[in-house]
């Protein structure tokens, strides 16, 4: 693509006032002129494919800022961009992040061509248990209520009989009508749903399965009491999937949504955000008066996701980058997630 030099400079300048603040960088670049200059003729490039596609494109928090700040339409949680793919009446759906989270717009949007731009954006946690795995899970406890988190494949929805959120996990579960609670695949959650409804002095059974988030699995409490010896008055904030020790130790447990808001309403010296390092990226964006310390971690998967890869993906999807869905499987999907939204909390 042809750009001038003006529309390239007006572009590079955009990007900086975006990403000016953004200092949590994998890559080990900074964020100056220069290297806006040298993307902005492929930012330019994708948002004037987008337009000619008809496309919309969603970026998970986690994938690198200048998708996040240069091409993305809507940018979030998977339970936002789930609602934005739900109400998506674009003919192509462009997902940054992981591809159960693709997986999850088609089922919503199943008119549109949905697309990711690396299919090696796998997951830990949803890869960890398969619709037959699920099935046999079933067959050992028949009388449970079989709950999946969102972080899961297609066919893992469609074995279950409502989906959650980190956001909504607790308000859902505690509301269903059977004690017994098939969750899955994430075991730290589940964990931490069990000590979260027991406090709230709810009578369930949780039985879970055995994954776990790469990334959130990884923090310990021994990382957060050598931060706060460090840095008085820090605040931590921590994810449901990691442990629940270090959920325990932590002044915020949330998604990754309530994360962002409990930290751009809490005034601290310093915050330690005990997640994926876009998280923070985004932090650095948005709230750059805050100061945060070490401790995020990266996921290799979403990490996959670049501007060059999006940019194929609009111009000629190749067939691995298409998401396609067995429509019987799709509907009972989306059955699940449709029981979600009509269970969840109103904001």
């Amino acid at each position: 693509m042809i750009t001038t030099a003006d529309a390239v400079e007006q572009e590079a300048e955009r990007l900086l006032r975006a990403l000016l603040h953004v200092d949590c960088e994998p890559q080990g670049r900074t964020w100056n002129l220069d290297t806006c200059r040298a993307i902005a003729p492929l930012t330019l490039e994708i948002n004037r494919l987008k337009q000619e596609r008809g496309a919309v494109i969603l970026a998970h928090s986690y994938v690198e800022p200048e998708i996040i700040y240069g091409v993305a339409d809507f940018r979030g949680d998977s339970y936002f961009l789930s609602l934005k793919a739900r109400e998506a009446r674009a003919k192509m759906i462009v997902f940054a992040g992981v591809v159960f989270m693709a997986e999850t717009a088609k089922i919503l949007s199943p008119a549109a061509q949905v697309v990711v731009p690396d299919r090696g954006s796998g997951c830990s946690l949803a890869d960890s248990i398969t619709g037959e795995g699920v099935r046999r899970l079933k067959a050992l406890c028949p009388d449970a209520t079989v709950v999946c988190y969102i972080n899961s494949t297609a066919e893992v929805k469609a074995e279950s009989d409502v989906c959650v959120t980190s956001g909504n996990v607790y308000h859902i579960v505690a509301n269903l009508p059977t004690r017994r609670i098939l969750f899955v695949p994430d075991r730290l959650m589940g964990q931490n749903l069990r000590d979260e409804l027991r406090r709230r002095g709810v009578d369930k059974e949780i039985i879970t399965s055995d994954g776990t988030c790469m990334v959130h699995d990884q923090f310990g409490p021994a990382d957060i009491a050598a931060a706060r010896a460090q840095f008085p008055g820090l605040k931590v904030v921590s994810h449901p999937e990691c442990t629940p020790e270090v959920a325990a130790a932590s002044d915020f447990v949330g998604s990754t949504g309530a994360m962002m808001k409990y930290v751009k309403t809490t005034v601290a010296p310093y915050f330690l955000m005990l997640t994926e390092c876009g998280l923070v990226g985004r932090l650095q964006v948005e709230t750059p008066e805050k100061s945060f310390i070490g401790g995020c971690r990266l996921c290799p998967y979403m990490k996959l996701n670049s501007l060059e890869k999006v940019r194929d993906a609009l111009v000629a999807p190749r067939p691995d980058q298409i998401v396609t869905l067995d429509e019987t499987l799709r509907l009972r999907a989306a059955r699940c997630i449709e029981r979600m939204f009509e269970l969840s909390p109103v904001d």
